[in-house]
């Protein structure tokens, strides 16, 4: 049986993993204050509403 391998155009996983890998890169020695004014200002930049606001 063959099986036709296409190439993604999209990779979300890929995508992901890149994303998440910044973040921790960017927050790995940072203090729990520090964590969430970070955390605030990317969601200011995004104009993003925490969910619930």
């Amino acid at each position: 049986m063959e099986t036709n391998k296409k190439e993604k155009q999209f990779d979300a996983v890929k995508m992901m993993r890149e994303i998440r890998t910044q973040i921790s890169t960017e927050t790995q020695n940072m203090t729990f204050d520090e964590l969430k004014a970070y955390i605030k200002k990317k969601l200011s930049e995004n104009k993003t509403k925490l969910v619930g606001q």
